[in-house]
């Protein structure tokens, strides 16, 4: 029996969100405290003890704060967890998806029957100096005024604007429609529906990139399940299935000059579909790494719903939003739900979870089958991502 037959998503988690305001009433909480609420949450979800996973896998991501280089001994610890097979992921904004991956493998194995891959952060509580990501920052770029990801990012976006014509509008729809979706969602931060006059009046950061198009910050944690598929069927009466996936590190690195355009996603997701035997036109709902606009529209390219240059074609041509041809982002995205820090990408899993589940609520895709998840980390000093996934989930099985 083949990976994609053997493991599926038995219960899902997700923690509401704050940004430690205080003074709007607002908790603070630390990591910490997201992690036990997610796992007491997944838990009280599956109608599981933490003595039926004892034995079991467990995979966790870094946090933002504290960033110890045995936080996945110290979490267990703080959570009374006992595994047999423990990892972490330093995969950035891929953390869930690395350690999805991880899982099922493990499943797959036989070695263990249930694998939580938990994952919590509390960037807005943190006080004082955040931690270094990587040496290019210091070295290389803030010396010369490039002050982290938003001055990266808008040197890819203006390449695409450059090379394919795509003007402002062509973002802003993204940032707009998500939004629709996070008017929607319960759990989401930032609710109030917004229109294209708005995202072109919000505030230049690092031209061409404005404030609607970038993720915004949340403390926050989320949770999912990996079971075997018999032990799944045992949880929950709507196990999701894992049907395909694919990874693909640092592409392009044999070309001195690379095209920022273009992301590993075109290799990960060529993956899944060919496990999954599906293509772009059988996906009902996408949802893509959204940690600003730009990188949105290159997986829409890069997962084949458009080529390569012909997003803003593609985006005006097609509805996006829950009700239409190809729903993205249906919870929001980080855009609008938000992001807590390392664990954002966890947000797109979940999403699509409860889609193939049938409790989306008011922006419940209609007649979901198949979604597909794509996950970017760690973007490149001189490149795109670093690290790239995709996933074909299946509900209804």
């Amino acid at each position: 029996m083949p990976i994609s037959e053997k493991v599926v998503i038995s219960g899902y988690a997700e923690t509401p969100v704050s940004r430690a305001r205080t003074d709007k009433g607002e908790p603070r909480l630390s990591a910490e405290e997201y992690y036990a609420m997610a796992l007491n949450m997944l838990l009280k979800q599956t109608g599981l003890d933490k003595k039926d996973l004892r034995g079991q896998g467990v995979g966790v991501a870094g946090a933002v704060w504290p960033h110890a280089e045995i936080w996945s001994a110290e979490l267990v610890q703080n959570l009374g967890l006992e595994p047999k097979y423990l990892v972490r992921a330093d995969h950035g904004g891929a953390n869930c998806a690395a350690l999805i991956l991880s899982g099922m493998l493990a499943i797959n194995s036989g070695y263990v029957d249930h694998f939580l891959v938990i994952g919590a952060d509390a960037p807005m509580s943190v006080s004082g100096e955040g931690p270094r990501t990587w040496r290019y920052e210091l070295d290389y770029l803030m010396p010369f005024g490039m002050m982290g990801p938003n001055s990266m990012i808008a040197m890819v976006m203006r390449r695409q604007m450059h090379l394919y014509k795509y003007g402002a509008e062509t973002y802003g729809k993204i940032s707009v429609t998500q939004r629709e979706h996070a008017s929607l969602n319960p759990n989401a931060y930032l609710r109030t529906p917004i229109k294209m006059d708005d995202y072109l009046a919000s505030p230049m950061i690092s031209d061409p990139v404005r404030l609607l198009d970038i993720c915004i910050f949340v403390n926050g944690g989320l949770a999912l399940l990996l079971s075997s598929k018999s032990s799944g069927r045992k949880i929950t009466e709507k196990p999701v299935a894992l049907r395909g996936f694919g990874s693909w590190h640092n592409p392009g690195s044999d070309e001195s000059l690379q095209d920022v355009t273009v992301s590993g996603v075109v290799e990960a997701s060529r993956q899944a579909y060919e496990m999954a035997g599906l293509k772009p036109s059988d996906i009902d709902f996408f949802n893509p790494y959204d940690d600003y606009t730009a990188a949105v529209i290159m997986q829409l390219e890069d997962a084949g719903f458009c080529p390569k240059g012909g997003a803003e074609k593609f985006l005006k041509e097609t509805d996006i939003s829950y009700r239409g041809q190809l729903p993205v982002n249906t919870g929001g995205g980080q855009l609008s739900a938000g992001q807590a820090g390392m664990v954002g990408g966890f947000h797109g899993f979940v999403e699509a979870v409860r889609q193939l589940r049938g409790e989306a609520g008011d922006r419940q895709v209609k007649d979901a089958r198949y979604g597909m998840v794509t996950s970017l980390g760690g973007l490149a000093y001189g490149g795109c991502f670093i690290n790239n996934y995709a996933f074909v989930l299946e509900g209804g099985i």
